[in-house]
């Protein structure tokens, strides 16, 4: 199950096959409802086009914003006029299509396996439609009762604050790089106040674009792990001696998206029946106020991942679904729990948080490792492989000698 919602779920295929899931097992993979491949399609190149220029604009100014709504609700409009349904397109839905799955192609038991919102359908699914379902396997975990735009808050100050205690705990970064939650609040306030614009070239090549850096898009390059961990310590120091280039460039990344790659209706659909809901603006600011203290409220107002979002929503006008999605799961089916520390998008902690109430979970915390974890660590798909093989008794051994990675470290810059 992809994640998103709105992801390719063909396109994980190699990370799937090169992390050995079809080794002793047949793999299924269905695009969800709505996704690439499934017709009709949600894509909306409007908000692909949008995302393509916004690498140039402030991330968190008004004006940013009304561009992000008319493009969604430009998307809006033409699907309707095609004739789709935007509110049959949701979580309870995306379930069903699996559990149908299932029955139409004659399979009377099967493992589940999902990531990122593939861990919040999958979990849905477990909870609506146990029928036939051997085991669970639940990777960067959203838990459906819990997720909302001030959650996001609470994920990013936890993968942030872990990559900097890793780094604090690892002597050469220690001393190479100290206080780094203090450097990240000073960049974030000076980029704020005054944004950097520059030009970048992107990682995948091409001509250099024109990117701007300000406090908001620094917060969601480093939660969208746009920078390798390991050089985060490295990319901050830089950026406050002069040396934006990391950030630049992981910005830059964004100018050249593949239109209609990602299913941005089903996203706006899940996120705007499900998630937005019964939280408001000043909800979402305090959220961010209590993770990060200090940091400028015009940063802190937006979700990361999800900027402008409740003005989106009202855009996107779907109904509240909260009330029959808002739920824990509780299951005895067999379920692994899969999580990694540096996870800025789905906080590590949701992992075991989810698993209080799956009465045969195995739970599992891999270091250093961040957003969907199996294709990153050789030991989670150790671990895996076990838990497909005896559902109620995996070997978790591999976890045991796990650490970061070092960090890079560069040279001290010369001082006049």
């Amino acid at each position: 199950m992809e994640g998103g919602p709105g992801g390719d779920a063909f396109g994980s295929i190699p990370f799937l096959v090169d992390s050995g899931v079809n080794r002793d097992h047949e793999l299924i993979v269905m695009a969800q409802r709505g996704t690439l491949h499934s017709r009709p399609s949600l894509a909306c190149p409007e908000i692909d086009r949008f995302n393509a220029t916004a690498v140039g604009l402030r991330y968190d100014a008004p004006s940013t914003g009304r561009l992000l709504v008319r493009a969604a609700q430009e998307c809006r409009d033409r699907l309707t006029a095609d004739g789709v349904e935007l509110s049959a397109y949701n979580t309870t839905e995306n379930a069903a299509d699996f559990a149908d799955l299932r029955r139409a192609l004659g399979i009377g038991r099967w493992n589940v396996y999902g990531y990122s919102y593939g861990t919040e359908l999958a979990l849905t699914y477990l909870r609506r439609h146990p029928e036939g379902i051997r085991s669970v396997a639940i990777d960067s975990v959203v838990p459906p009762q819990i997720v909302s735009l001030p959650w996001t808050w609470d994920s990013a100050r936890e993968g942030i604050g872990a990559i900097f205690a890793a780094c604090a705990a690892q002597p050469l970064c220690r001393n190479r790089y100290p206080d780094l939650p203090r450097t990240l609040t000073e960049q974030v306030r000076r980029l704020e106040a005054h944004p950097l614009t520059v030009s970048a070239q992107p990682p995948g090549g091409g001509s250099p674009v024109r990117v701007v850096l300000d406090g908001g898009a620094l917060v969601n390059l480093l939660v969208a792990n746009a920078v390798k961990a390991v050089d985060v310590p490295a990319a901050l120091d830089e950026l406050a001696h002069g040396n934006p280039e990391r950030f630049a460039r992981a910005q830059a990344a964004g100018a050249t998206p593949v239109i209609g790659e990602v299913a941005h209706g089903l996203t706006q659909s899940v996120a705007c029946s499900e998630w937005v809901p019964g939280y408001s603006e000043a909800d979402l600011l305090q959220a961010g106020r209590r993770a990060f203290p200090g940091w400028p409220d015009t940063v802190l107002a937006q979700a990361p991942q999800l900027p402008f979002e409740h003005d989106v929503c009202r855009a996107w006008n779907v109904p509240d679904r909260t009330a029959v999605q808002r739920v824990a799961t509780r299951s005895d089916v067999p379920a692994l729990v899969v999580s990694g520390t540096f996870d800025a998008k789905t906080g590590a902690s949701w992992g075991p948080y989810t698993a209080r109430t799956l009465s045969r979970s195995t739970t599992v915390l891999i270091p250093g490792i961040g957003h969907f974890v199996v294709p990153q660590s050789p030991c989670a798909q150790s671990v895996l492989a076990s838990f497909l093989a005896r559902p109620t008794a995996p070997d978790t051994a591999c976890v045991a000698g796990l650490e970061p990675k070092p960090f890079t470290i560069t040279p001290e810059p010369e001082t006049a």
